[in-house]
């Protein structure tokens, strides 16, 4: 076996060292899938037929559209000033409830991620908000770094999700089905961390003291008018985000334009819409999008040199020797996606990994429609993925938020904040192993 299918082992073999030299991903992808096609003397028709696969599949994608209106809107949102009038209202709200801080910090990553979407954004918006008066208010960092690093990552799970609507082109499933099946699964999340933020305050008061009532109330609005103030237009923008997705009213690419001129109106509101903001979100969204779209092609290209060399053959026969079922092969691919979390981000992992899964996955039974299926197993993934940006060495949300701690925190010091929530998402995960009508009951019921 290892004769037969020594290329495609060899491009696996190369894609991580070349990952561990720190050299850009899209080019490791893009280089590899050409070096392969010239060692493995793949046909010029098949390399032409490759171009037009990812012209036709990628550049014409007309769902692609949704992600740099979903990246807009995010960043749009983030310097409106809509984020940090929210915190202070929440911090307002449980200022007298020990570890009410961080609980807000959970809330809003909560309201956040269904209005942006974007982790990067909302772990360094977290971050510069919070963490400084968490660690004036005497947090342990171990605390404040876990609870805004982990609950910027919901964005990437908490519809409307740039990585929902990457993970639905691959496996040819509707991304609105996808938006409402993760909406459950990503308020679980939220939940288990705002339970486990509220008995970490009983059992370790010291960790999260009660803020100081002057600092809490420095606002003199009433609180039902401030909390109607700053959360109605989040709250409306997400519910007319999701809703017209959910409700059929609206496909996720006419959703995401609405929600771009929704965080513009906002940022009217706040006279926060300057020439300098605009021109700032603009540029951010180029970036974004660039980097997002390039890994896409690099790894589209990748995935049909390997599948070319016979790599889908390879992985069908691994999982053929295993001689698991179908629950042993899925907890098998899930162990094998959370290990590579380590290494890989979410982008690579979904468009080189799980093109070749896909044909293992068509051959799983649960006693439900293949639909479901795969349904099921892109919130799966998703979840899974969503642990990538939070475990070492390679944890981006870890190395967002140290960017903006100015040396006021250790690396290790992250790294040990964010086992807990790490665990939590892995319970998470199992949960919806376990029942899968968490997963399944939002889309069949709409």
């Amino acid at each position: 076996m290892f004769a037969e299918y020594l290329l495609p082992i060899l491009m696996v073999v190369f894609l991580f060292i070349g990952i561990f030299t720190g050299y850009p991903v899209a080019f490791i992808l893009g280089g590899l899938a050409i070096i392969f096609a010239l060692i493995g003397d793949v046909p010029l028709p098949f390399l032409g037929m490759m171009g037009s696969r990812i012209y036709g599949g990628v550049l014409e994608n007309w769902l692609y559209i949704a992600i740099p209106l979903f990246v807009f809107m995010g960043l749009m949102l983030e310097k409106s000033g809509v984020a940090s009038r929210l915190l202070l209202t929440l911090q307002r709200l449980f200022g007298r409830v020990r570890g009410g801080l961080a609980i807000s910090v959970a809330l809003l990553g909560v309201v956040m991620a269904a209005s942006t979407g974007i982790v990067g954004a909302s772990v360094v918006m977290l971050g510069l908000l919070a963490l400084p008066v968490m660690l004036k208010q005497n947090y342990k960092p171990e605390m404040a770094c876990g609870v805004i690093a982990a609950s910027g990552t919901l964005g990437i799970l908490i519809p409307p999700s740039i990585m929902l609507v990457l993970i639905g082109s691959i496996m040819q499933v509707s991304v609105g089905n996808l938006f409402k099946a993760a909406l459950i699964p990503g308020l679980m999340l939220g939940v288990l961390y705002i339970a486990y933020l509220l008995i970490m305050g009983r059992l370790k008061p010291d960790w999260m003291p009660l803020a100081d009532t002057d600092a809490v109330d420095h606002d003199k609005t009433p609180l039902a008018l401030a909390l109607t103030r700053d959360l109605v237009g989040p709250v409306f923008l997400m519910v007319t985000v999701l809703g017209s997705i959910m409700m059929g009213i609206a496909t996720p690419t006419e959703a995401a334009a609405i929600g771009a001129l929704g965080a513009i109106f906002l940022a009217v509101v706040a006279r926060k819409l300057t020439y300098t903001t605009l021109r700032d979100v603009c540029y951010d969204t180029a970036k974004t999008t660039a980097m997002i779209i390039f890994i896409v092609i690099t790894a589209t290209a990748f995935s049909l040199i390997f599948k070319r060399l016979g790599g889908d053959y390879m992985i069908l026969d691994l999982f053929d020797a295993t001689g698991l079922g179908s629950y042993g092969l899925l907890l098998a691919i899930m162990v094998l996606i959370f290990i590579l979390g380590f290494f890989l981000e979410w982008i690579e992992i979904s468009y080189v990994i799980l093109p070749i899964l896909l044909p293992v996955i068509g051959l799983m039974d649960f006693g439900m429609s293949t639909q479901a299926t795969l349904v099921w197993f892109a919130i799966l993934m998703a979840i899974n993925l969503q642990t990538s940006f939070l475990t070492p060495p390679f944890g981006y949300a870890l190395f967002y938020l140290k960017g903006i701690t100015n040396g006021q925190v250790k690396i290790t010091t992250i790294y040990k904040s964010i086992i807990p929530y790490v665990l939590l998402q892995l319970t998470g995960l199992l949960l919806c192993i376990a029942f899968p009508a968490i997963v399944l009951w939002l889309p069949g019921l709409i």
